[in-house]
């Protein structure tokens, strides 16, 4: 690949993050109107996972423990997430979506989804396809 690709590719992801990172603050005020765009992503994690302990969630995420903790704190107060003891080691404890805050956080979710169809809705599904498939493999490589 030639420098010039290498520019035009970091100047398309350099767009594409700031404009990700606006429309994320956007879908977590859907989600409760006092969410941080950061904590989202861990509200997809346990959507995802079911339960996770702190720990694992600041590793997948690549937080630290204090950053995971005040963003735990700040969706326990907000009742989109809590805690229950580890069924594995009762000295720790696992979190998991309330069921309020699975409602809201399926709800931005769905509607998210919804947008993103409707903006690559002139494209053909091998498109969509490929831009998954590259975007998997970039995000595999850098993770």
């Amino acid at each position: 690949m030639t420098a010039q690709s290498y520019r035009a590719m970091e100047e398309e992801f350099s767009i594409l993050f700031r404009r990700a990172r606006a429309r994320s603050l956007e879908v977590a005020r859907q989600v409760h109107p006092e969410l941080d765009a950061d904590a989202y992503g861990l509200l997809a994690t346990l959507d995802r996972t079911g339960t996770s302990r702190v720990t694992d969630l600041a590793a997948s995420i690549g937080v630290g423990k204090g950053t995971m903790s005040r963003q735990v704190r700040s969706l326990e107060r907000l009742g989109l997430v809590r805690r229950t003891a580890d069924p594995v080691d009762g000295r720790a404890f696992v979190l998991e979506l309330s069921e309020d805050g699975r409602r809201r956080y399926r709800a931005a979710r769905d509607a998210r989804r919804a947008r993103l169809r409707q903006e690559l809705a002139s494209w053909s599904e091998e498109d969509v396809s490929q831009l998954a498939e590259l975007l998997h493999r970039f995000n595999t490589r850098i993770g």
